[in-house]
């Protein structure tokens, strides 16, 4: 009898934390083999077949597609370079430069990884619309009130995701520092 009973508490215990740990992960968006850059955090390996199972699961639940380690690399941005989240209610300034890349884009998503609503219907940028200075260093504002030159609006929401896709890109699966790859700077100003 206390076999069993020993046993059937290590399976509920393992059961536990195996779920446990898998609701985290899934609702975190926490995931084997990232490499981090500054605010910065991209997951090469999900666009191959070395994907694990944890991130696997998370682009099942979101539906996402996830871009081809061949094609090029996602980096998703959900705090500043403090470690502040991201809010829509305040002003926030994406400078610098990106790594390089054939083509990027920078898109605007809320938590749950859809398009933020607002009245321009302006969700993001492209390499090839974006204003930039002489030395090819670019300024973006993002906020919920509008800007002259690249402003991205919040439509004021409380939380947003930056996604900066690199196309065609060297960086993945080799980039494991920052030290050789520069990132924009995400810094946040304005808060009330």
């Amino acid at each position: 009898m206390r076999l069993l009973l020993g046993s059937l508490f290590a399976f509920a215990a393992a059961a536990l934390i195996g779920l446990g740990a898998t609701w985290f992960v899934l609702n975190k968006g926490v995931a084997y083999g990232g490499i981090t850059i500054g605010a910065w955090t991209a997951w090469p390996k999900n666009g191959t077949p070395g994907i694990d199972p944890y991130a696997r699961a998370t682009v099942a639940r979101s539906g996402e597609l996830p871009v081809g380690s061949g094609d090029g690399v996602t980096f998703y941005a959900r705090t500043d370079d403090d470690m502040r989240p991201l809010d829509g209610r305040c002003d926030v300034a994406l400078s610098g430069t990106t790594p390089q890349a054939r083509f990027w884009t920078l898109t605007l998503y809320d938590p749950e990884g859809k398009l933020v609503a607002n009245s321009v219907q302006r969700h993001g940028f492209t390499s090839q619309e974006i204003i930039r200075s002489a030395s090819g260093i670019f300024d973006i504002m993002i906020g919920p009130r509008a800007r002259p030159g690249n402003w991205l609006p919040t439509g004021g929401i409380e939380r947003y995701v930056l996604a900066l896709r690199l196309y065609d890109t060297p960086v993945g699966l080799a980039t494991r520092s920052g030290r050789d790859t520069p990132m924009p700077a995400i810094i946040q100003k304005g808060c009330p």
